[in-house]
């Protein structure tokens, strides 16, 4: 990817192109063009040893440099190689979206049950029901499946942009604000499928059909919504620092192993990322449970009211309640999220057309 060591190598091309033309200006004649041609060839070779990453965004200003007339077979190379950088840009996002998808996709249908007793555990119920565990699973993946690929289609790219404009020593900045906008993109759907999914394993609707409908005759649009703020609360800063965890100790592994990481690897530190980062947010996650829970009933006036009732009628350790299953069910959710998502991402990129036809060997980011 493109960091630190890019902007040295554009200010010695700008340079080289730069003298170049002030030779070109001071001597004329073809043998000067023949060493501005010279030397430019140079700083094409010097520019694709940059990666191909970083041509969306400087093709185009080398192309207003090389505007002249005599080196048209060597704008005709940059701009391959600049259509080359956005259509691998695009690819990048496409591939993203559908590993995100599948990885959502099957961390809910495996681990559903254990989600369906931590919502039980925390809704404050007192003998705990075990039928039912598998209640909403068909409308929650409707939901997660969309969620899970917006997230990972809008994370990437704003991981790959940020990192281009924080200095290598804040990469993880650069992380941790991009899990943080790919939270909000994906809250848009994500808050609607957790109320439906929420009412349900709570036993409070039969299907997904009759919880929405229900719950817009009942409470109107804004029910889907309900406890919008207390989920950001929890989310924006869970995803947030899963995503900044998982790729800083990724990061890590691979400098001290000096290879790429193989699937088992990741999903080893996918499930401690996950589970670490579960433990720390579960205050947020029992007070975000409790407000999508209440329905039309209001028990609970906003956040602050409801930390302060669950404090007064509970006591503290209440805002812990279902740390147990939300650690293991996030850990082994991390690990199967992140194990499925880079070895999907890695065969999609594998078979990305130009891979073939320039014999690139593929490297995850």
């Amino acid at each position: 990817m493109f960091g630190v060591g890019g902007g040295t190598w554009w200010s010695c091309l700008a340079m080289e192109v730069e003298d170049g033309w002030s030779r070109r200006r001071s001597y004329g004649g073809q043998v000067a063009e023949h060493h501005i041609e010279l030397r430019l060839l140079v700083a094409e070779q010097q520019l694709c040893n940059i990666g191909i990453t970083c041509m969306g965004k400087m093709g185009y200003l080398l192309r207003m440099t090389l505007a002249w007339d005599g080196c048209d077979v060597l704008k005709e190379q940059v701009e391959a190689l600049s259509r080359i950088g956005n259509e691998k840009s695009v690819a990048i996002v496409a591939e993203g979206v559908i590993a995100g998808g599948m990885a959502g996709v099957v961390v809910e249908t495996a681990l559903y049950p254990i989600d369906t007793i931590k919502t039980r555990i925390q809704a404050g119920g007192g003998k705990i029901t075990w039928k039912g565990l598998y209640s909403g699973l068909a409308g929650n993946i409707a939901g997660v499946l969309p969620a899970s690929a917006l997230f990972v289609g809008v994370y990437e790219p704003a991981k790959q942009k940020l990192l281009q404009i924080f200095p290598e020593n804040l990469s993880a900045v650069a992380h941790l604000t991009a899990g943080a906008i790919g939270g909000v993109a994906a809250s848009l759907i994500r808050v609607p499928t957790e109320v439906v999914k929420q009412r349900m394993q709570t036993r409070q609707f039969a299907s997904a059909p009759d919880a929405v409908r229900l719950i817009l005759s009942r409470e109107g649009f804004k029910g889907l919504y309900a406890g919008y703020g207390s989920f950001l609360l929890r989310d924006l800063p869970f995803d947030a620092i899963q995503f900044c965890l998982y790729e800083q100790l990724r990061i890590g592994y691979k400098l001290a192993a000096k290879r790429e990481l193989s699937d088992p690897e990741n999903a080893i530190i996918g499930a401690f990322s996950g589970a670490l980062t579960g433990a720390i947010t579960t205050p947020l996650d029992v007070i975000k449970t409790r407000l999508m829970i209440q329905g039309s009933a209001n028990q609970y006036k906003g956040i602050f009211d409801c930390v302060q009732t669950i404090v007064k009628e509970e006591g503290p350790p209440a805002l812990l309640k279902g740390i147990g299953p939300r650690v293991l069910w996030i850990g082994i959710g991390g690990s199967i999220f992140f194990g499925v998502l880079e070895s999907t991402k890695r065969f999609l990129s594998e078979r990305r057309p130009e891979q073939h036809q320039q014999g690139d060997s593929p490297k995850q980011d």
